[in-house]
Parts: C-alpha cells; structure tokens; sequence
C-alpha cells in the first residue's frame, strides 16, 4: 500500500479499532504449490486478541480465523505446513509471511466537481477515490490436525469468540431491550462438530501493520467543504458516512498544522 504521508495514520489503536470495527479481511498468500496458484486471497472475518507485553508496550496483536479445507488457499497452507514438519520442524508457523488487508466503511469515487475552490480558480483538478484501510503483515500458524486436541480447542475457542465478536459488536444483539444474540450452543453440538472437521485455523502474529485514511485532507479548506457539502447533498448512507470522514480527517489536519 503507498503511504503518502498526509493520508498516513500510524496510531496503533485507530488501526485496531478499524479492524475490530470491519473484521473482514482479505488474507493473501504467496506459497509455491504444485496444484495450486501462488498468489491466492480469501475473505475471512477475523477476531483481534491484543495481548499484554512484558514491558508495557502497546502489541501490535494476533488475529484468528477459520477457512474451509474445501478452499484451494487452505490446501496450500496445508501443503506447506506438511512439508515443513516432513523437514523436522515440530511447529505449526509457515516461513513464508501473508498480508491481510482490512478495508473501511465507506468508500466512494470523489467528482473534481466538488472543489469549489481550485476548479473555478484554474481548473487543475481530477477525480480521485476516497477510502480508508489498515495491511498487517505477519507469520500464520495453521491449525489443520481435526484429530488434534489443539486444533480442536483453538477452533472452538475461535468460532465461539467470533459468533459474540459478531452478534454483539457488528449486529448490535446485547439482549435487555434489544435482541439476545446467537449462540453456538443453539445449534446442535454434533453439527458443529462436523462443521469444524471441515475447517482449518489460522492465527497471525502481527509484525508490522499500517494504515491509510484518504479523505481528502490534502485539499484546502474551501476544497474540503466542497467535498463535505458534495457528499451529503448526495442523500446516502455512504455519502453521509465520508462526509463525516472528510471533516474528521480535515480538523485532524489543520490541528497537527496548528501544532
């Protein structure tokens, strides 16, 4: 992902509210296989641990997921986790790194005819699109034994932690006056059993991750109301949504300038 500068944000904490926010990743692998693509990408929702450090520092976190064995990016990770233990390694990490890209929720094509105040003036205006998304880089483990106690705890806890990540945070399901949430335990625990002999975890330690928020604040003020008054004559969900992005990213910037 190209960082520039002004559209960069590197607080640790706004990228994984980002993540949590919008869990659903795009998981990208670059592993050599005799059957398969190198390049492969799936969506996959993610559960975000953050753990505690021995010295204090904010970690950059773990994610867990779940893919179906059936998808050819699992038997890839299958693949080259079993040709690494056949090479005497007794770990379930891959060598090679992946990259999982979370994206925003909203994005949207910007008019040049939203900058009321340079396309009067000379007219050096072009479109562009606005949008915000966090990349994490880092090593997967793959939890793919289904006779394998620790497989069989990691994609209980896994599954479990996702189903409340996702009734309570995204659907809103916190019971008392709003709706109780879904449970695990409401479907039938051989069911589920089965389901989870048809899938693999993955869990990806964190190294490095960064984060771009595009919203027009390289523009001047007078081109930044431009696209706010734009974006919410527009009428929708996701032109109110970046309107309020535009003028959040903006008075982010002027106040580091004032700085």
């Amino acid at each position: 992902m190209y960082l520039r500068a002004v559209h960069t944000e590197a607080d640790i904490l706004v990228l994984q509210r980002l993540i949590r926010e919008n869990p659903l990743g795009i998981v990208t692998t670059a592993i050599r296989s005799p059957q398969h693509p190198l390049i492969q990408s799936s969506h996959i929702p993610f559960i975000l641990d953050v753990p505690e450090t021995a010295d204090g520092t904010l970690s950059n976190g773990i994610l867990r997921g779940h893919i179906a064995k059936q998808n050819p990016q699992a038997k890839v990770l299958m693949e080259a986790l079993a040709a690494r233990n056949e090479q005497g390694h007794d770990t379930l990490e891959l060598l090679d790194e992946v990259l999982v890209l979370f994206n925003g929720p909203h994005h949207h094509y910007v008019t040049p005819k939203f900058y009321v105040e340079t396309k009067p003036d000379s007219g050096k205006v072009v479109p562009t699109w606005n949008y915000s998304a966090v990349e994490v880089y880092g090593k997967v483990s793959v939890y793919c034994n289904s006779q394998s106690d620790e497989t069989s705890a990691f994609l209980q806890k896994q599954i479990g932690d996702l189903v409340q990540h996702s009734e309570s945070i995204i659907m809103g399901y916190t019971g008392g006056e709003k709706p109780s949430p879904w449970e695990v335990s409401d479907a039938p625990a051989p069911y589920v059993g089965i389901l989870k002999k048809n899938i693999i975890g993955i869990e990806i330690r964190i190294d490095r991750l960064g984060g771009k928020f595009k919203m027009s604040q390289e523009l001047s003020k007078g081109d930044r109301e431009g696209v706010i008054n734009g974006f919410e004559n527009l009428g929708t969900e996701v032109g109110e949504g970046i309107a309020e992005m535009v003028g959040e990213c903006g008075r982010l910037k002027d106040s580091h300038k004032r700085e």
